[in-house]
């Protein structure tokens, strides 16, 4: 599975193992966000990525962006660092992750950066329509809306906020692998992390995966994040995206390395792609 396969939208406290040692764990000392952001989130990256989809989609620079499902919104903050003329509103229900946000990121922005963005605890479904240049959600946290009508109303409001010149871009994953239950580790100095594919119906596509971290001390942060949503396909979302009156939806692919055929980190427009156990794509949709 690649790198890039969890959401922010539906974190939950994670549970230290217990310790039999009189001084604290590692894991008791761990912040369940820190690791998340560096296990799962390159920032910088994506905001390159966003403005190049956004050049290639209209032949300008993008200024405003909203972030759905934020969690830390560590992108929105690096998204107003990246230029003076950028702005950005960061939406998540959770007061936690947003609470981390303001002390985390936003306290290390200069004045001036912080005034270009702002956080908003609300449902992104409630959302008054606005006119932003770019509507991002990633880490696939749009996934838990289950039903079809749900998503279908999702995608009818960020049309909405979209300005004439706007773009929405969503990242999506799937493949043969993503629908097995099985779990993954990625080593770091400091930690483990773990992605646990726990669940998966093939009737509904509904899955649960968790997110857990291990330390070198033996202690562990169980269940730091789980996730209950549905595995949507690409034709799935591309349809629903038509029908809410976007006319022009653009699927990103990952490339690969020659000498060992390993996903590269390079996105390119795709028609269509050989198969893959495990794959993330982006989708960018046009209003």
């Amino acid at each position: 599975m690649s790198a890039s396969v969890e959401g922010t939208a539906v974190a939950v406290a994670g549970k230290t193992k217990p310790t039999r040692r009189s001084t604290a764990s590692q894991a008791e000392r761990a912040d369940k966000y820190e690791l998340y952001e560096e296990s799962v989130q390159d920032p910088d990256g994506d905001v390159d990525r966003v403005r190049r989809m956004y050049k290639r989609a209209h032949g300008r620079p993008a200024r405003t962006l909203r972030e759905d499902f934020c969690g830390t919104a560590v992108f929105a903050s690096a998204w107003v660092a990246a230029s003076a003329r950028h702005r950005a509103v960061a939406v998540d229900l959770d007061p936690e992750p947003l609470a981390y946000a303001r002390q985390h990121h936003l306290a290390k922005l200069r004045t001036e950066q912080r005034e270009r963005v702002q956080l908003v605890e609300a449902d992104v479904l409630t959302l008054d329509p606005g006119a932003f240049d770019i509507v991002v959600a990633f880490n696939f946290s749009y996934f838990i809306l289950r039903k079809r009508h749900e998503l279908r109303g999702y995608f009818e409001s960020i049309r909405r906020s979209l300005s004439e010149h706007g773009l929405l871009i969503l990242d999506v994953y799937g493949g043969p692998e993503a629908q097995e239950r099985r779990e993954e580790r990625r080593e770091y100095e400091d930690f483990t992390y773990v992605w646990d594919q726990d669940r998966f119906d093939p009737i509904t596509h509904s899955a649960t995966c968790l997110i857990h971290f291990e330390f070198p001390d033996g202690s562990e942060i169980r269940d730091a994040f789980r996730y209950r949503w549905r595995l949507w396909s690409i034709p799935e979302l591309r349809d629903l995206l038509h029908e809410v009156g976007f006319r022009e939806t653009t699927v990103y692919w990952e490339g690969t390395e020659k000498r060992t055929n390993e996903p590269n980190g390079v996105y390119r427009p795709r028609k269509h792609a050989e198969d893959d156990p495990a794959w993330v794509a982006y989708i960018t949709a046009k209003p």
